[in-house]
Protein backbone atom coordinates (compact mmCIF):
# COMPACT_ATOMS: atom_id res chain seq x y z
CA UNK A 1 0.00 0.00 0.00
CA UNK A 2 0.89 3.82 -0.57
CA UNK A 3 0.00 6.13 1.53
CA UNK A 4 -0.65 9.45 0.27
CA UNK A 5 -0.91 12.86 2.81
CA UNK A 6 -2.48 15.61 0.98
CA UNK A 7 -4.17 13.15 -1.11
CA UNK A 8 -7.30 15.39 -2.09
CA UNK A 9 -5.45 18.16 -2.87
CA UNK A 10 -4.63 19.37 -6.46
CA UNK A 11 -1.03 16.89 -6.98
CA UNK A 12 -1.97 14.63 -4.71
CA UNK A 13 -4.99 13.34 -5.97
CA UNK A 14 -3.89 13.28 -9.60
CA UNK A 15 -1.20 10.95 -8.17
CA UNK A 16 -3.65 8.82 -6.33
CA UNK A 17 -5.70 8.62 -9.51
CA UNK A 18 -2.69 7.30 -11.63
CA UNK A 19 -1.72 4.89 -8.96
CA UNK A 20 -5.31 3.65 -9.02
CA UNK A 21 -5.23 3.24 -12.46
CA UNK A 22 -2.20 0.76 -12.33
CA UNK A 23 -3.66 -1.39 -9.20
CA UNK A 24 -1.71 0.24 -6.10
CA UNK A 25 -3.64 -0.23 -3.29
CA UNK A 26 -3.73 3.80 -1.68
CA UNK A 27 -4.17 5.36 1.53
CA UNK A 28 -5.37 9.05 1.45
CA UNK A 29 -4.24 11.65 4.61
CA UNK A 30 -6.04 14.68 4.28
CA UNK A 31 -8.78 17.13 5.07
CA UNK A 32 -11.60 17.87 3.10
CA UNK A 33 -13.39 20.09 4.80
CA UNK A 34 -17.03 21.49 3.66
CA UNK A 35 -15.89 22.43 -0.22
CA UNK A 36 -15.67 20.34 -3.35
CA UNK A 37 -12.72 18.81 -2.60
CA UNK A 38 -14.28 15.41 -1.98
CA UNK A 39 -14.78 15.85 -6.09
CA UNK A 40 -10.66 14.98 -6.55
CA UNK A 41 -11.69 11.20 -5.48
CA UNK A 42 -14.61 9.94 -6.69
CA UNK A 43 -13.50 8.46 -9.43
CA UNK A 44 -11.04 6.56 -7.01
CA UNK A 45 -11.10 3.45 -5.26
CA UNK A 46 -9.38 3.98 -1.83
CA UNK A 47 -7.90 1.38 0.55
CA UNK A 48 -8.64 4.32 3.52
CA UNK A 49 -9.16 7.70 4.49
CA UNK A 50 -8.09 8.83 7.19
CA UNK A 51 -7.78 12.83 8.63
CA UNK A 52 -4.50 14.37 9.70
CA UNK A 53 -4.95 13.57 13.56
CA UNK A 54 -5.32 10.03 12.84
CA UNK A 55 -2.11 9.61 10.93
CA UNK A 56 0.40 8.77 14.02
CA UNK A 57 -2.66 6.30 15.51
CA UNK A 58 -2.52 4.73 11.85
CA UNK A 59 1.40 4.37 11.26
CA UNK A 60 1.53 2.77 14.61
CA UNK A 61 -1.54 -0.12 13.79
CA UNK A 62 -0.82 -0.15 10.05
CA UNK A 63 2.05 1.61 9.36
CA UNK A 64 3.39 -2.10 8.29
CA UNK A 65 1.17 -2.60 6.09
CA UNK A 66 2.89 0.70 4.13
CA UNK A 67 5.42 -0.26 1.37
CA UNK A 68 6.35 3.53 0.66
CA UNK A 69 4.84 7.25 2.16
CA UNK A 70 4.45 10.23 -0.90
CA UNK A 71 4.22 12.80 1.85
CA UNK A 72 2.16 15.78 -0.33
CA UNK A 73 -0.06 17.39 2.54
CA UNK A 74 0.90 20.89 3.87
CA UNK A 75 -0.54 24.44 3.87
CA UNK A 76 0.40 25.28 0.53
CA UNK A 77 -1.27 29.26 0.06
CA UNK A 78 1.59 31.08 -0.57
CA UNK A 79 -0.21 34.18 1.45
CA UNK A 80 -0.68 32.12 4.88
CA UNK A 81 0.37 34.18 7.67
CA UNK A 82 0.28 32.13 10.39
CA UNK A 83 3.42 31.14 10.87
CA UNK A 84 2.93 28.59 14.33
CA UNK A 85 0.91 26.69 11.84
CA UNK A 86 3.14 26.43 9.09
CA UNK A 87 5.70 25.49 11.06
CA UNK A 88 2.88 22.30 12.32
CA UNK A 89 2.16 21.40 9.35
CA UNK A 90 4.80 22.05 7.02
CA UNK A 91 7.98 21.40 8.73
CA UNK A 92 7.20 19.11 12.18
CA UNK A 93 4.60 16.51 10.65
CA UNK A 94 7.72 15.98 7.27
CA UNK A 95 10.06 15.50 10.36
CA UNK A 96 7.75 12.98 11.64
CA UNK A 97 7.56 10.93 8.62
CA UNK A 98 11.02 11.11 7.39
CA UNK A 99 12.24 9.23 10.93
CA UNK A 100 9.32 6.81 10.53
CA UNK A 101 10.30 6.18 6.89
CA UNK A 102 13.76 5.81 8.25
CA UNK A 103 13.00 3.29 10.99
CA UNK A 104 10.69 1.44 8.91
CA UNK A 105 12.89 1.62 6.18
CA UNK A 106 10.24 3.20 4.19
CA UNK A 107 10.89 4.58 0.88
CA UNK A 108 9.43 8.55 1.06
CA UNK A 109 8.54 10.93 -1.52
CA UNK A 110 7.79 14.99 -0.27
CA UNK A 111 7.15 17.84 -1.48
CA UNK A 112 8.90 21.40 -1.35
CA UNK A 113 8.71 23.75 -3.42
CA UNK A 114 10.10 26.29 -5.96
CA UNK A 115 8.79 29.01 -3.46
CA UNK A 116 11.76 28.36 -1.72
CA UNK A 117 14.14 30.36 -4.16
CA UNK A 118 12.50 33.28 -3.31
CA UNK A 119 13.27 36.23 -5.91
CA UNK A 120 15.84 33.58 -7.76
CA UNK A 121 18.80 35.85 -6.31
CA UNK A 122 20.69 32.77 -5.61
CA UNK A 123 19.74 30.57 -8.73
CA UNK A 124 17.46 27.59 -9.11
CA UNK A 125 19.91 25.07 -8.62
CA UNK A 126 18.79 21.75 -6.57
CA UNK A 127 21.21 21.93 -4.80
CA UNK A 128 21.00 20.06 -1.66
CA UNK A 129 23.98 21.15 0.15
CA UNK A 130 23.75 22.81 3.40
CA UNK A 131 25.27 26.22 2.02
CA UNK A 132 23.92 26.67 -0.66
CA UNK A 133 20.38 26.05 0.63
CA UNK A 134 21.25 28.72 3.86
CA UNK A 135 22.01 31.06 0.79
CA UNK A 136 17.82 31.23 0.03
CA UNK A 137 15.83 33.87 0.79
CA UNK A 138 12.18 32.94 0.78
CA UNK A 139 9.56 35.82 -0.19
CA UNK A 140 6.83 34.48 2.12
CA UNK A 141 6.19 32.23 5.52
CA UNK A 142 4.92 29.20 3.17
CA UNK A 143 8.48 29.03 0.90
CA UNK A 144 10.14 29.55 4.21
CA UNK A 145 8.43 26.58 5.63
CA UNK A 146 9.26 24.73 3.11
CA UNK A 147 12.52 25.47 3.04
CA UNK A 148 13.16 24.89 6.59
CA UNK A 149 12.69 21.18 6.29
CA UNK A 150 14.98 21.03 3.08
CA UNK A 151 17.41 22.13 5.25
CA UNK A 152 17.01 20.34 7.84
CA UNK A 153 17.26 16.93 5.57
CA UNK A 154 20.37 18.23 4.21
CA UNK A 155 21.87 18.62 7.90
CA UNK A 156 20.81 15.11 8.52
CA UNK A 157 22.54 13.85 5.54
CA UNK A 158 25.91 15.44 6.19
CA UNK A 159 25.52 14.21 9.96
CA UNK A 160 25.04 10.24 8.47
CA UNK A 161 21.80 10.51 10.90
CA UNK A 162 19.34 7.01 9.81
CA UNK A 163 17.28 8.05 6.84
CA UNK A 164 14.92 6.13 4.64
CA UNK A 165 16.21 3.56 1.77
CA UNK A 166 14.81 6.04 -0.91
CA UNK A 167 13.81 9.77 -0.36
CA UNK A 168 13.17 12.45 -3.02
CA UNK A 169 12.32 16.21 -2.58
CA UNK A 170 10.46 17.15 -5.05
CA UNK A 171 10.45 21.74 -5.82
CA UNK A 172 7.76 21.92 -7.72
CA UNK A 173 7.21 25.56 -9.81
CA UNK A 174 3.92 26.31 -11.34
CA UNK A 175 1.82 23.30 -11.66
CA UNK A 176 -1.57 23.50 -13.31
CA UNK A 177 -4.17 20.81 -14.44
CA UNK A 178 -6.97 19.20 -13.69
CA UNK A 179 -8.29 19.28 -9.40
CA UNK A 180 -7.01 22.02 -8.63
CA UNK A 181 -10.48 23.95 -8.90
CA UNK A 182 -11.05 23.70 -4.68
CA UNK A 183 -7.69 26.25 -4.54
CA UNK A 184 -9.91 29.27 -5.74
CA UNK A 185 -7.48 32.42 -5.53
CA UNK A 186 -4.33 30.03 -5.28
CA UNK A 187 -5.52 27.88 -8.44
CA UNK A 188 -3.18 28.12 -11.40
CA UNK A 189 -2.96 31.09 -13.66
CA UNK A 190 -4.63 29.33 -16.38
CA UNK A 191 -7.09 28.58 -14.16
CA UNK A 192 -7.95 32.06 -14.03
CA UNK A 193 -7.45 32.97 -17.24
CA UNK A 194 -9.83 30.73 -18.59
CA UNK A 195 -12.38 31.89 -16.71
CA UNK A 196 -11.92 35.41 -17.06
CA UNK A 197 -11.81 34.67 -20.89
CA UNK A 198 -14.65 32.78 -20.59
CA UNK A 199 -16.45 35.31 -18.95
CA UNK A 200 -15.00 38.67 -20.55
CA UNK A 201 -13.34 37.11 -23.64
CA UNK A 202 -10.39 39.70 -21.99
CA UNK A 203 -7.41 38.11 -20.19
CA UNK A 204 -5.98 40.17 -17.59
CA UNK A 205 -2.38 40.78 -16.51
CA UNK A 206 0.37 42.65 -14.68
CA UNK A 207 2.18 45.26 -16.67
CA UNK A 208 6.06 45.10 -15.93
CA UNK A 209 7.07 47.59 -13.55
CA UNK A 210 10.51 46.61 -14.35
CA UNK A 211 12.94 48.42 -17.18
CA UNK A 212 13.45 45.83 -20.20
CA UNK A 213 10.60 43.77 -19.34
CA UNK A 214 7.43 44.72 -21.58
CA UNK A 215 3.78 43.76 -19.93
CA UNK A 216 3.02 40.61 -19.45
CA UNK A 217 6.48 39.49 -20.08
CA UNK A 218 7.23 38.25 -16.51
CA UNK A 219 8.30 34.38 -16.66
CA UNK A 220 7.23 31.52 -15.06
CA UNK A 221 8.36 27.93 -15.22
CA UNK A 222 4.84 26.34 -15.74
CA UNK A 223 4.37 22.50 -15.40
CA UNK A 224 1.77 20.01 -16.60
CA UNK A 225 0.65 18.16 -13.69
CA UNK A 226 0.74 14.89 -15.75
CA UNK A 227 4.24 15.54 -15.99
CA UNK A 228 4.88 15.93 -12.04
CA UNK A 229 2.94 12.37 -11.65
CA UNK A 230 4.69 10.43 -14.39
CA UNK A 231 8.03 12.20 -12.34
CA UNK A 232 6.77 10.96 -9.40
CA UNK A 233 5.51 7.07 -10.67
CA UNK A 234 9.27 7.24 -12.13
CA UNK A 235 10.56 7.51 -8.74
CA UNK A 236 8.54 5.21 -7.05
CA UNK A 237 9.76 2.44 -10.33
CA UNK A 238 13.09 3.34 -9.62
CA UNK A 239 14.46 3.17 -5.60
CA UNK A 240 17.86 3.54 -6.63
CA UNK A 241 17.28 7.46 -6.98
CA UNK A 242 17.42 9.74 -4.26
CA UNK A 243 17.94 13.60 -4.33
CA UNK A 244 16.12 16.87 -4.12
CA UNK A 245 15.27 17.48 -7.76
CA UNK A 246 13.48 20.22 -9.79
CA UNK A 247 10.40 19.60 -11.24
CA UNK A 248 9.39 21.97 -13.94
CA UNK A 249 10.09 22.22 -17.81
CA UNK A 250 13.20 23.90 -17.66
CA UNK A 251 11.83 26.58 -19.99
CA UNK A 252 10.19 30.03 -18.48
CA UNK A 253 7.94 31.01 -20.61
CA UNK A 254 5.76 34.77 -19.82
CA UNK A 255 2.67 35.30 -19.19
CA UNK A 256 1.75 37.05 -22.68
CA UNK A 257 2.45 33.72 -24.11
CA UNK A 258 0.49 31.27 -21.87
CA UNK A 259 -2.21 34.17 -22.65
CA UNK A 260 -1.99 33.23 -26.55
CA UNK A 261 -1.82 29.65 -25.71
CA UNK A 262 -5.34 29.78 -24.10
CA UNK A 263 -6.80 32.29 -26.93
CA UNK A 264 -5.50 30.31 -29.28
CA UNK A 265 -7.16 27.20 -27.81
CA UNK A 266 -10.36 28.63 -27.05
CA UNK A 267 -10.30 29.87 -30.74
CA UNK A 268 -11.21 33.14 -29.19
CA UNK A 269 -9.64 36.45 -30.66
CA UNK A 270 -6.70 37.64 -28.59
CA UNK A 271 -7.70 40.52 -26.56
CA UNK A 272 -5.30 41.13 -23.20
CA UNK A 273 -5.52 44.02 -20.73
CA UNK A 274 -2.67 45.06 -18.75
CA UNK A 275 -3.14 46.16 -15.22
CA UNK A 276 -0.92 47.94 -12.53
CA UNK A 277 0.81 44.88 -9.90
CA UNK A 278 -0.86 45.83 -6.63
CA UNK A 279 1.63 47.73 -4.40
CA UNK A 280 0.63 45.39 -1.53
CA UNK A 281 2.91 42.53 -3.25
CA UNK A 282 4.69 45.03 -5.88
CA UNK A 283 8.25 45.10 -4.58
CA UNK A 284 8.07 41.20 -4.02
CA UNK A 285 7.14 40.60 -7.55
CA UNK A 286 8.95 37.21 -9.19
CA UNK A 287 10.01 37.75 -12.61
CA UNK A 288 11.45 35.14 -13.75
CA UNK A 289 11.86 31.20 -12.55
CA UNK A 290 13.35 28.44 -14.58
CA UNK A 291 13.75 24.99 -13.44
CA UNK A 292 17.20 24.10 -13.51
CA UNK A 293 16.49 20.16 -14.76
CA UNK A 294 19.86 18.39 -14.64
CA UNK A 295 20.05 16.46 -11.91
CA UNK A 296 17.16 14.82 -12.71
CA UNK A 297 18.33 14.12 -16.10
CA UNK A 298 21.19 12.72 -14.63
CA UNK A 299 19.35 10.32 -12.20
CA UNK A 300 18.21 8.92 -15.42
CA UNK A 301 14.92 10.66 -15.97
CA UNK A 302 14.21 10.82 -19.94
CA UNK A 303 10.68 11.50 -20.63
CA UNK A 304 10.46 14.80 -22.61
CA UNK A 305 8.18 17.38 -20.37
CA UNK A 306 4.74 18.49 -22.34
CA UNK A 307 4.86 21.96 -23.94
CA UNK A 308 2.71 25.00 -22.71
CA UNK A 309 0.44 25.04 -25.68
CA UNK A 310 -0.04 21.27 -25.91
CA UNK A 311 -0.49 21.47 -21.92
CA UNK A 312 -2.90 24.30 -21.98
CA UNK A 313 -5.18 23.02 -25.05
CA UNK A 314 -5.21 19.17 -22.71
CA UNK A 315 -6.30 21.26 -20.24
CA UNK A 316 -8.98 22.92 -21.69
CA UNK A 317 -10.43 20.29 -23.99
CA UNK A 318 -10.39 17.37 -21.52
CA UNK A 319 -11.31 19.18 -18.28
CA UNK A 320 -12.14 22.56 -18.14
CA UNK A 321 -14.70 22.63 -20.92
CA UNK A 322 -15.62 19.32 -19.92
CA UNK A 323 -19.00 18.62 -18.31
CA UNK A 324 -17.20 16.47 -15.67
CA UNK A 325 -13.40 18.38 -14.91
CA UNK A 326 -11.93 15.98 -12.77
CA UNK A 327 -9.66 13.73 -13.48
Amino acid sequence: MILVTGGAGFIGSNLVAALVERGERVVVCDRLGSGEKWQNLVRHELEDFISPGELSGYLETRGALLDTVVHLGAISQTTATDGDQLVVNNFKLSQELWDWCAGERKPFLYASSAATYGDGAAGFDDDMSVAYLARLRPLNAYGWSKLLFDRWVARRLVGEAPQPPQWAGLKFFNVYGPNEYHKEAQASVVRHLFLQIAESGTARLFQSHRPGVPDGGQQRDFVWVGDCVDVMLWLLGNPEVTGLFNLGTGRARSFAELARALFAAMEKPENIEYVPTSEAIRDRYQYFTEAKMDRLAAAGYRRPFTSLEAGVAYYLHDYLESDDPYR
